[in-house]
């Protein structure tokens, strides 16, 4: 018995090895700058979680793993998050997450190493608040936000058409389902 567990331990640490080596490589791929000037004890924000999340975003929308890709994501506090609502969406109040994709002609970014996808500004006081009206957990809807940001930083609205917000949430939810997660809009 005892001689069955340590293989069991050894068959497991070697997975774990190898997934580590794996998600190495996938970080090597996908630069994340991660930028946190907004803190709570209620989510640690992990970069390993930011990359499975982005990644899996990135494969269910069809951007294969070879191509090298960088996105800026700042937590932000109430006030950064209404300044800049306010100057980029005319809405004067806090909002869980803008985005803002990258701008840089086509004809620049092939001389680029990574394909910059623009930038994501996360209100953390906005994600707790939410979380808990909600009844979900701090990391599930940061997750969803994650998710939610970097589809719109590929194009992705739910603003244009009643089409286009189903396309959107049916994305959305497959994601959050593939890594773990309910359905964020189950509670509608």
């Amino acid at each position: 018995m005892k001689s069955s567990k340590k293989s069991e331990l050894k068959k497991s640490s070697k997975i774990s090895r190898k997934d580590s080596h794996k998600s190495k490589r996938r970080q090597k791929k996908l630069q994340i700058q991660l930028q946190q000037v907004c803190h709570s004890t209620l989510l640690e924000i992990r970069k390993r979680d930011l990359h499975v999340w982005i990644w899996e975003t990135l494969a269910t929308t069809g951007i294969k793993k070879k191509r090298k890709c960088e996105v800026t994501i700042r937590i932000a506090d109430l006030e950064e998050s209404q300044f800049l609502n306010f100057n980029y969406r005319n809405k004067a109040k806090p909002t869980n997450v803008l985005s803002f994709p990258s701008d840089i002609p086509k004809e620049i970014l092939e001389f680029l190493p990574n394909k910059p996808l623009g930038d994501l500004v996360i209100c953390l006081p906005v994600i707790l608040q939410e979380a808990d009206e909600q009844g979900k957990t701090a990391q599930e809807h940061f997750a969803h936000l994650v998710v939610h940001g970097i589809l719109h930083l590929l194009g992705y609205d739910h603003e244009i058409s009643d089409e286009d917000a189903v396309i959107m949430e049916s994305l959305e939810i497959e994601i959050m389902q593939a890594l773990g997660f309910s359905d964020p809009y189950g509670d509608r």
